[in-house]
């Protein structure tokens, strides 16, 4: 006999629910996960195999369970003067989320957050024990300072997300709207910032309010710029006390000691790594441009994909897209596909498939 889930006493809240997960298929063009799809470059790549080596000599002990060559590391990359002490790290900025909502959320308490946003959000929250409540955006997507901080003060929620650039979206989101949420709340004020470094350079970070504000916490991931989603790595900065508390619900010795060589061995060539993000940018920006002239309606995007609105049919059309070897993402917002900015020659395989169609 087979068993099914629904026979299984799992718990009341996790019924009915269903897993994140993006479409997966052996396509040639993969513009759905907001990957970087450049490869690694291979003087980074030789370092990190090095690395690895070396790791691997000691990798019948346990690993350093604080981390700290990688918080060092990581330190170091965010500037802003900020020191180890204020640095946490996890497998995937996925579980540096969760670290927070074990902290900070769990049964009786909420979560908060604007849709549309990370659809990883309220799925954390829930398989914490506690209750996601979302807010709303503009018809652009766009968060007003003074009406999101309204939303929150009515909410009165124990964390706040605040994707910045927004995904699914890609939508800017501003330090004022930071600031204002953050006096608007008692709780734990999240900027998830996974596409900072897409964004225009001369924008500020919301690394750049820290200082005095306790309970504000800034996430990142190496995921995207770094072209590291293979490896797992995402990492945060906050104060030294949030820090302490993640302390008290991580697994022990929850980054191994092959992830941390190779995450200190990519941040040691952080320029190198990121200099395919102005590619990406350039990519990101002629798809929004061609988008336009096929007559579609590309939201402004600080990111490495374009939300588009316009199409009639989005399911049709992500069909006859898969069908012409070319896999994007349909995100749930009605007359919208998501699509990430890939490599020249991925970016051309897509706008010349769905001019195609």
């Amino acid at each position: 006999m087979t068993v099914r889930l629904e026979d299984l006493p799992l718990r009341d809240d996790l019924r009915g629910l269903t897993p994140y997960g993006a479409p997966q298929a052996p396509l040639p063009v993969a513009l759905n996960v907001n990957e970087n799809s450049h490869p690694v470059p291979e003087e980074v790549a030789d370092d990190i195999i090095v690395s690895i080596s070396q790791a691997l000599r000691g990798i019948n002990r346990y690993p350093d369970r604080e981390f700290t060559e990688l918080r060092e590391g990581f330190a170091d990359y965010l500037g802003h003067g900020l020191s180890r002490e204020q640095i946490w790290a996890a497998n995937g900025s996925n579980e540096v989320l969760q670290h927070l909502l074990q902290a900070f959320a769990g049964p009786g308490r909420t979560a908060f957050g604007f849709a549309p946003t990370y659809s990883m959000y309220p799925l954390l929250t829930r398989g914490t024990g506690a209750q996601y409540v979302t807010g709303t955006r503009g018809v652009d997507y766009t968060i007003d300072a003074q009406d999101a901080a309204a939303q929150v003060a009515d909410a009165r929620p124990d964390v706040v997300f605040l994707c910045a650039p927004n995904n699914p979206t890609g939508t800017p989101l501003r330090t004022d709207v930071v600031e204002a949420v953050y006096d608007a709340t008692d709780g734990i004020v999240i900027v998830d910032e996974a596409y900072q470094e897409f964004a225009p350079r001369e924008e500020r970070s919301a690394l750049t309010l820290l200082p005095g504000r306790e309970r504000l916490v800034v996430s990142r991931t190496m995921s995207k710029a770094f072209a590291f989603a293979g490896a797992r790595v995402g990492y945060l900065a906050a104060d030294p006390a949030v820090i302490d508390a993640l302390r008290l619900v991580r697994l022990p010795y929850h980054l191994s000691a092959l992830t941390q060589a190779a995450a200190t061995a990519a941040l040691r060539h952080a320029p190198t790594m990121l200099q395919m993000v102005d590619d990406i940018v350039g990519q990101r920006d002629r798809i929004s441009a061609t988008l336009s002239a096929l007559g579609y309606t590309p939201y402004e995007s600080w990111t490495n994909f374009v939300l588009f609105d316009g199409v009639d049919d989005p399911a049709a059309t992500w069909q006859g897209l898969y069908d012409r070897g070319t896999l994007i993402r349909d995100v749930g917002i009605p007359h919208s596909l998501r699509v990430t900015a890939g490599t020249e020659d991925e970016s051309t395989a897509f706008l010349e498939a769905l001019a195609s169609l």
